[in-house]
């Protein structure tokens, strides 16, 4: 497979491009929702505690769920504690950066409506630029997919066909942006719905394609840190959807 870069140094470098790219992706379009809506600036007034929570917390979403992912790694970080920066996790940073604009709402007393809906269309475009790096890292990246017969398996530079797990989320996010002004307006009416269903979904998507994954290491069940996160997280968010509509909200 020819775009699949088999020199671990470029690979990595490559990789850390296309991170900070769907970084600034990301932030471009949930700029662009925001002056829609006719908001100056993101960096001041009540939605600045937001970002900064968001930012926060997804930093350390992003890290803690790489480690917690491969506890068998833990034992060399304690001679190279530097080694604590390295990895990321798109589970840990979704989740880190949700911690950290409610902690941020709750320190700042914010009485506003939810604000979580803005951020979808900001996700997905980051996904559909971060994935590009991890499918063009081929087996220096940790996404890359176990053994396949299927027609479409991929050399990742091992000659061995495989899933390509990366292609497969970032046609789900292709698919979930082209069509986000209809279900994003559906859902609209009731704030914060579009998010909370975004995550649930993304939770779900990660808990059934990370088995086509090899597991760094297997906790209970045979099921790796990232999937016993993401299976947690979706019966929390769908316990507290159906609170809500319970509740009428």
């Amino acid at each position: 497979m020819y775009l699949v870069i088999r020199d671990p140094a470029l690979a990595h470098t490559v990789h850390y491009f296309f991170e900070w790219a769907a970084l600034a992706a990301g932030a471009w379009i949930y700029r662009r929702q925001k002056t829609r809506q006719g908001v100056g600036s993101v960096l001041q007034g009540p939605t600045f505690s937001v970002v900064i929570g968001c930012l926060l917390g997804a930093a350390i979403g992003n890290k803690a769920m790489f480690w917690l992912e491969n506890p068998q790694l833990w034992p060399v970080v304690i001679h190279f504690p530097m080694l604590w920066l390295q990895g990321q996790s798109i589970v840990g940073g979704l989740l880190g950066g949700w911690i950290g604009v409610e902690l941020a709402k709750w320190i700042s007393r914010w009485r506003g409506s939810r604000t979580g809906d803005d951020f979808v269309p900001a996700i997905l475009g980051g996904i559909l630029v971060g994935r590009i790096g991890c499918f063009l890292a081929g087996l220096n990246d940790g996404t890359y997919g176990v053994p396949t017969d299927l027609p479409w398996g991929m050399d990742l530079g091992d000659g061995i066909p495989r899933h390509p797990a990366t292609l497969y989320e970032w046609l789900v996010a292709l698919l979930a942006l082209l069509t986000w002004p209809r279900w994003g307006r559906a859902l609209a009416p009731t704030a914060g719905l579009a998010f909370r269903c975004f995550m649930l979904g993304y939770m779900l998507w990660r808990l059934g394609v990370d088995s086509l994954k090899p597991v760094p290491y297997a906790y209970w069940g045979g099921l790796s840190g990232i999937q016993w996160v993401c299976l947690c997280a979706a019966c929390i968010i769908a316990a507290g959807m159906w609170i809500d509509r319970i509740r009428g909200k």
